[in-house]
């Protein structure tokens, strides 16, 4: 791949490619999303992970917020995208995606801790 300059053009390395979003980079939003593929005992598609955030959120999740970022934890391996058929894709969380689910939980624990429980 190259990138044209104003010298010219000079070939880009993958030294220049974008880093990996790092688990304390992740929204809260996607933060859910981990949360509901580590809960599920399969690979669920993206209408069942919209619906138990929609549950979550008791509101609608809009299908352009939630897709584009089921394709942004793909691409950054907190999720693994696979087909439940030729139509339907199937998500599943991986081994950093929960990771970085514990590592965040983990955070917020060390910051509460000693907190008391709000009267409901």
């Amino acid at each position: 791949m190259t990138e044209a300059t104003n010298a010219g053009t000079k070939a880009r390395t993958d030294e220049d490619a974008p880093p990996h979003k790092k688990p304390a980079d992740l929204s809260k939003f996607q933060l859910r999303i981990l949360a509901v593929l580590a809960e599920a005992e399969d690979a669920p598609k993206g209408v069942t992970i919209k619906r138990r955030l929609r549950a979550y959120y008791d509101a609608e999740v809009n299908h352009g917020r939630l897709y584009p970022n089921l394709d942004e934890l793909v691409a950054n391996g907190f999720v693994t995208k696979g087909r439940k058929d030729q139509r339907t894709n199937a998500y599943d969380v991986t081994d950093a995606g929960r990771d970085a689910l514990v590592s965040e939980v983990a955070w917020l624990v060390e910051r509460t801790d000693g907190f008391e429980e709000a009267d409901s």
